[in-house]
């Protein structure tokens, strides 16, 4: 390989890749320049007849350049020879598989999602930007609520002066590493052959609902579970109905969910539950309602964002949803469908939940009239209801479940 970057008459890389090589006598370009202009000059090169190395470090099609060459040249036009991944080295020192972990780079990315990739997964490897990054991530774990996560920073893997060790977050919100980092986030406990929690010979132990998300909510949660206002009932939608609704959306790994007029936040909550990297962004007009909103994720600990308004305005602020719940309307039923359709993503489901006849109407008519395909569920739910030594049902208002899809679209979603 020494050979072939002597004979190059281009040599690529950063900055830091070119200093190994001072003696290079032929062309350089930094990729600080930006990736636009190396895939221009690296394109004429070729197209001369001249000889071109890119620089990266270790594996280059780990959130690397070498994907972004292929996608822009062609990948018949690359030689991709790659050595060690850093986060392939950082598990070397960890002394455990990497299989079951979760990847993302944090380099030129907000890190907004790092809460939720560690709550929705107990083994997190990241790439980050400088020696600033895992302190910053470190604050913003303590700040949600997940004290309970230990770091791994790896700093110049296979270099002289290396340095590897774990970390409390308390501890490393406070330092500043090398620039050159990679971090491993795992909960306590979480090592091979382990659960969270769980230590040899012993089943951890349950967590409690006062643990920030720590405890295992399965499908179907409790309504007594969730803060919530109660004049009759409880503002709140209800469980077998909520199980309903969520069925309906079909939603998937990674989808974008928004939860509008979300009350208690029950739907969203239990929606971002439903499969790994689902976010969901809520909004919600009443105040009481939405201090019950915030306790309840607190509470779950799920990757849910909400913001106090009314819909549609604020939506503009949430990024393109895979699914759209509306559990109220407030007399914006057609401002709310124009914005929900026009910015559904392809495959998308649109659910929205009416106890009336007339905004029955209201919604399958403006869903049909903007191109939708709908479909009408009602629910009518009783429970059983103990009196002295009798059992009798109570029923609840019935709901109806208006579904739509864009019309042309196969009833199973988008294409698996």
């Amino acid at each position: 390989m020494r050979r072939w970057i002597d004979e190059a008459d281009l040599l690529v890389g950063g900055e830091r890749h070119l200093a190994f090589f001072p003696e290079f006598s032929g062309e350089t370009l930094a990729v600080q320049e930006g990736l636009s202009k190396v895939v221009e000059r690296v394109d004429a090169a070729q197209a001369a007849g001249r000889r071109v190395v890119v620089l990266a470090s270790g594996d280059p099609n780990f959130f690397g350049i070498g994907g972004y060459l292929a996608d822009k040249l062609g990948a018949e036009r690359l030689e991709i020879h790659p050595h060690l991944a850093s986060v392939q080295l950082a598990f070397a020192r960890i002394k455990e598989s990497w299989q079951d972990a979760f990847f993302a780079s944090v380099h030129g990315r907000s890190q907004e999602q790092v809460v939720e990739w560690v709550r929705a997964h107990p083994k997190v490897a990241l790439l980050t930007a400088d020696g600033s990054t895992p302190g910053q991530i470190a604050r913003r774990l303590l700040e949600a609520g997940l004290g309970d996560v230990e770091i791994f920073v790896g700093e110049n893997l296979g270099g002289p002066d290396e340095r590897a060790a774990w970390y409390t977050l308390e501890d490393a919100a406070r330092r500043t590493f090398a620039p050159l980092n990679v971090v491993v986030l795992r909960r306590r406990g979480v090592a091979e052959g382990k659960a969270a929690g769980e230590e040899a010979g012993r089943s951890p132990a349950p967590a409690t609902a006062e643990s920030g998300g720590g405890r295992f909510w399965p499908f179907g949660i409790d309504d007594e579970e969730f803060h919530q206002r109660k004049p009759k009932r409880g503002l709140i939608t209800k469980q077998e109905v909520r199980a309903v609704s969520l069925a309906k959306l079909q939603i998937r790994p990674g989808a974008v969910v928004w939860d509008i007029g979300a009350c208690t936040g029950s739907v969203g909550i239990e929606a971002a539950g439903l499969a790994p990297g689902v976010r969901v962004w809520a909004i919600e007009k009443n105040e009481e309602d939405l201090d019950n909103l915030r306790r309840n994720v607190e509470k779950f600990g799920r990757p849910v964002t909400f913001v106090h308004g009314l819909a549609p305005e604020g939506l503009e602020a949430f990024p393109d949803p895979d699914a759209v719940f509306v559990g109220g309307t407030a007399g914006k039923m057609d401002d709310l469908l124009d914005v929900c359709v026009r910015r559904l993503r392809p495959g998308g489901r649109i659910v929205v939940n009416v106890a009336t006849i007339e905004n029955l109407y209201q919604a399958v008519d403006g869903l049909r009239a903007r191109g939708m395909a709908v479909d009408v569920t009602l629910v009518q739910v009783a429970r059983s209801r103990s009196i002295q030594d009798l059992t009798r049902f109570e029923a609840f208002d019935p709901v109806y479940i208006v579904t739509a899809r864009r019309a042309g679209e196969e009833e199973g979603g988008a294409d698996e």
